[in-house]
């Protein structure tokens, strides 16, 4: 199975829509919140040099942002994307 998961806030309606496409999809997310761990935004920053959130990751490839993830949703990209390695 594939391993997405996404540094964000509770209080982001990008986030909010991040995680409702990626469900959609059917696929579990680990949720990172940086607002409520320092340490983790300082770990985001470090892997992708961005302060936003949410930035997600799929089988530890940087996607982006939820515009960049919308993208790929509406290419038909997302979906091969986070069935590449299903067995």
């Amino acid at each position: 199975m594939n391993k997405v998961y996404m540094y964000c806030k509770d209080s982001c309606p990008f986030c909010t829509r991040a995680e409702i496409l990626l469900k959609d999809y059917g696929f579990q997310i680990t949720k990172i919140q940086i607002d409520q761990n320092p340490e983790e935004k300082t770990r985001m920053i470090e892997k992708t040099n961005l302060y936003t959130v949410p930035q997600i990751f799929i089988n530890d490839i940087h996607i982006g942002g939820y515009d960049d993830l919308k993208s790929l949703s509406d290419s038909g990209k997302l979906f091969s994307l986070l069935h590449d390695n299903d067995s």
